[in-house]
């Protein structure tokens, strides 16, 4: 593929940047403006964790199979591997920065007789991730409300119906799409905001916590640090392992910073150090934060978990601060988190841009659109809205359902993982590293990441407790494997299936270069990849 002219990178810069000959030769002309700062993007990979809502979200797993040994060494057991995933994603992400990312790398890495499906296989099911992380954030957000009605009513009795529910987290996911459909710089200035507010919260439930929590409450180290409570029914150990789902949710979506990559400076190092940066002190400020619940939590684990309020870390702030200074802090986790589906919703906005830019989805004509105003694309925006929006009806299945989202969130996203990573080092491939390199430690640490991602994805199919029924059985499963024999079928669809036209990433630079002039709306005419592409693969 030969190499576009410097007038024919960019629209929105006359000079090209480093990153925007990065981007050319990667196959994709620049589209967005770059308004992230090497900061910023650290602080969106950061505030995406959103550790102390995160946690709040899924401390029901932790508690109920291991209590306070689970929070604490189950966090210390999960960052090790946590940090290894991170580490490769990295390597990836410095060698090919792109929005597109996984689906990218999965094409360029593979043998060029499996590398249209795969990529279409890794596309989808970072879709999926994307979207399933915006309704569980959002439907742990809605629950977290009514947890706040709860705890402002008397008797803290407050119920809600899935209807009243659901109203909520309508709303809460409507009004996140107004937000994330502002302008690039807007959003890149908002992480400061965002980082703060999630910095605060850590140093709050650490430090203010443990002095505030009344001496009836107050847990010894033998019982914070060594106190293992089994409520699920699960043998001891594997009871243990289903906890681990609280710290890999947490500290999830790595890939967060990578689908920022075109609209970040210095992309090839402020991305894959964002990855890293944000593991490394969100592992370290999480663990604090369940360190000081374990200690403040007191010795009633199963009165925590079964809490009138609908929220073990409400229950725990309830019990220590008092009802006016826990609904306060409590209101501070909450726009926390709206903050957290707010950074979900703008990731996947950009994943999907990227993935409808190459034509793989349904409706890329119209998903693939700059808002000439904005100048982000407004439309996937209010397309992952509306998944997210008929996600949340499996509400009205059941409890077990809707909570299949948080596991299908991270089922989906080893998929998209685990695939490239693999590719790396399975396919014959002219990989090129970027300048974050792990050097001899690439293929350990790799690994190390695949093997423990494919024994968890295998893990969170299992359900909440070893007796269970048809209502109460796991729905990750059922749903992850209902989308994905969806995305399967629209690949081999006879006449109109993508087998028949996908090629993987093309290029969408070529019109520029002949100097014909396009509306930013309007889709541009593409060029397939050849063998040019920045990492390249060749048969095996």
């Amino acid at each position: 593929m030969a190499a576009p002219s410097a007038s024919a990178i960019s629209k929105l810069h006359p000079q090209p940047s480093a990153d925007e000959a990065t981007l050319a030769k990667l196959g994709y002309k620049q589209e967005f403006r770059r308004e992230f700062t090497p900061l910023e993007v650290a602080g969106l990979a950061f505030s995406f964790v959103g550790v102390v809502p995160s946690i709040a979200s899924v401390l029901f797993y932790a508690i109920p199979n291991g209590g306070p040994v689970a929070m604490v060494w189950g966090w210390v057991f999960a960052c090790p591997f946590i940090m290894c995933t991170g580490l490769a994603l990295a390597e990836l992400a410095s060698a090919a920065p792109t929005s597109g990312g996984l689906y990218y790398w999965t094409y360029s890495l593979a043998s060029p007789r499996c590398r249209n499906f795969l990529s279409w296989i890794v596309g989808y099911s970072n879709t999926i991730e994307m979207i399933t992380g915006v309704a569980s954030v959002n439907w742990a957000c809605a629950i977290q409300i009514t947890a706040a009605i709860s705890i402002a009513s008397s008797g803290q009795t407050y119920t809600t119906t899935n209807q009243q529910l659901y109203g909520i987290y309508a709303a809460l996911g409507l009004s996140q799409a107004v937000l994330v459909s502002f302008g690039t710089k807007v959003l890149a200035r908002l992480q400061r905001l965002f980082t703060l507010v999630n910095a605060c919260l850590c140093f709050i439930i650490i430090i203010a916590l443990p002095i505030a929590t009344p001496p009836d409450y107050r847990n010894s180290a033998n019982f914070a640090l060594g106190e293992f409570t089994n409520l699920a029914g699960w043998p001891s150990g594997f009871a243990f392992i289903l906890s681990l789902m609280a710290p890999l949710y947490t500290i999830g979506g790595y890939d967060a910073s990578v689908h920022m990559s075109e609209e970040a400076s210095n992309a090839a190092m402020a991305i894959p150090w964002a990855i890293v940066g944000s593991i490394a002190v969100s592992a370290v400020l999480g663990w604090g934060v369940n360190i000081s619940l374990a200690f403040c939590m007191g010795t009633d684990v199963g009165s925590v978990f079964n809490s009138p309020i609908g929220q073990p870390m409400a229950q725990i702030l309830f019990n220590s601060l008092g009802q006016q200074k826990a609904l306060a802090l409590w209101c501070l986790v909450i726009i926390a988190e709206y903050m957290v589906a707010s950074n979900c919703l703008l990731v996947g906005s950009r994943q999907t841009f990227a993935f409808a830019r190459d034509g793989a989805l349904p409706f890329s004509r119209y998903l693939y659109r700059i808002n000439r105003y904005t100048g982000t694309p407004v439309n996937t925006v209010w397309f992952e809205i509306i998944c997210s929006l008929a996600i949340g009806l499996l509400s009205f299945v059941s409890t077990q359902a809707i909570d299949a989202v948080f596991t299908i969130a991270i089922t989906a996203s080893y998929i998209a993982y685990i695939t490239p990573i693999t590719n790396r080092f399975v396919f014959q491939n002219d990989f090129k590293p970027g300048p974050f390199y792990l050097g001899k430690l690439s293929f350990p640490v790799s690994v190390i990441a695949v093997v423990w991602m494919s024994f968890m994805s295998f893990v969170f199919f299992f359900p909440a407790t070893p007796e269970t029924t048809a209502q109460e059985m796991n729905y990750t499963v059922v749903v992850l494997g209902g989308f994905m024999f969806l995305a399967i079928s629209w690949y081999y669809l006879p006449v109109y299936g993508g087998v028949h036209w996908y090629t993987g990433p093309i290029s969408n630079y070529t019109p520029a270069i002949r100097g014909e002039n396009e509306d930013e709306d309007s889709i541009s005419e593409r060029k397939e990849h050849d063998a040019d592409i920045y990492v390249s693969a060749v048969d095996v």
